[in-house]
């Protein structure tokens, strides 16, 4: 079934282009793009398909979700995207958070992921515990990304890829280091690097292990790393089925 996005105004519209825009040039700059896809993710993989509450509905700006273990650092997202929410107050902090992963993706040689925007901001942040663990396995990851948010195989190992961006801080998640080379260029080098095993300097966490123990998992890493085009257009729709959970349901 086709989705039903909400009708937003063109003065929206064109807020959201202009923000863009913006948005290109200061992740360009400031090389903060892992961050940008963090706050994207978290902020909308808290959402609950049995109870319908957490989602990609702003909550990210409350000091309570900020505090919530997995989000350490995220404080620093919020504070580089208020200037935009105060230049464009027409944009939701929830649509905001979002395209700014959509953005950081496009910048760093990713995909271009379409966005719809009309999400509408929330009050209160969902409980604490429901992103996933990276010291846990397969059957957590599904649990998490499939029984809690609705998402496929398909989705968890696409999704996975954009470990190919960023690194790990010891005072944040308590690992350290980066999963690719090159840590700010979006390609497909992370499943690359999953098929050649440990290697001194880059990472792997137990969560990105069992993408290559598991054998369903493993088919998809191995897809991906053989073939970029099919890891970005799958990424693409792993990216906007987590960025919509819970907004404009079929």
């Amino acid at each position: 079934m086709t989705k039903q996005y909400p009708t937003v105004s063109e003065e929206y519209k064109k807020a959201v282009e202009k923000c863009t825009r913006k948005l290109r040039g200061f992740i360009a700059e400031k090389h903060c793009a892992p961050i940008m896809i963090r706050i994207a993710w978290h902020s909308a993989g808290t959402f609950d398909w049995k109870t319908k509450t957490g989602g990609p509905f702003g909550t990210m700006r409350c000091p309570a979700e900020q505090a919530h273990g997995a989000n350490s650092g995220l404080d620093i997202a919020v504070n580089f995207l208020e200037p935009f929410k105060q230049q464009f107050p027409i944009i939701s902090y929830a649509d905001l958070y979002q395209l700014a992963g959509v953005v950081a993706t496009w910048v760093t040689g990713g995909p271009e992921i379409p966005f719809h925007p009309g999400r509408e901001d929330k009050p209160e942040p969902p409980p604490e515990g429901r992103l996933p663990d990276a010291t846990k396995g397969a059957d957590h990851l599904r649990q998490v990304f499939g029984v809690q948010m609705g998402l496929t195989d398909k989705d968890i190992v696409a999704l996975s890829g954009a470990h190919t961006l960023g690194k790990c801080h010891k005072e944040r998640s308590g690992f350290e280091g980066r999963w690719t080379e090159n840590h700010l260029i979006f390609d497909n080098s992370y499943f690359k690097e999953l098929l050649s095993g440990e290697k001194e300097g880059l990472l792997q966490l137990p969560s990105d292990k069992c993408l290559v123990s598991d054998s369903a998992f493993r088919a998809y890493v191995e897809k991906y790393a053989a073939d970029e085009d099919a890891f970005f257009a799958d990424y693409t729709e792993a990216f906007i089925k987590l960025s919509e959970l819970g907004f404009a349901d079929a």
